[in-house]
């Protein structure tokens, strides 16, 4: 089992599949522990439900479901929140696996 664990949430889960790819390639070359996994939004329950997930990213084209997402993740993390961002639509638009694989480690202090 991965010792940190990324999920990715867009509109239906294929978009950020790409990304996915290449965030995997980038934590590999910086020898992290991680599992990286894309679903859509409507998949999200579940996954909270079934796996300990350490960070949040949204796909930019979900940025307006934040709040929606802030509430889903309040208390799951050992009673506090699991952190949330929108991916950085640079980034995103570059499909740069490395930055976003920073963003994500920013957020869970590490």
């Amino acid at each position: 089992m991965a010792k940190d664990t990324i999920m990715l949430c867009c509109a239906a889960g294929m978009s950020t599949s790409l990304l996915v790819t290449k965030m995997q390639e980038a934590a590999r070359n910086q020898g992290k522990d991680v599992e990286i996994f894309a679903v859509s939004a409507s998949e999200v329950d579940h996954e909270l439900a079934n796996k300990s997930i350490d960070v949040v990213l949204l796909g930019p084209q979900v940025r307006y479901m934040q709040n929606d997402f802030k509430k889903k993740l309040a208390g799951r993390n050992n009673g506090a929140d699991i952190p949330l961002a929108i991916i950085d639509m640079r980034a995103y638009g570059m499909m740069d696996g490395a930055a976003v694989v920073q963003q994500a480690y920013h957020l869970i202090g590490k």
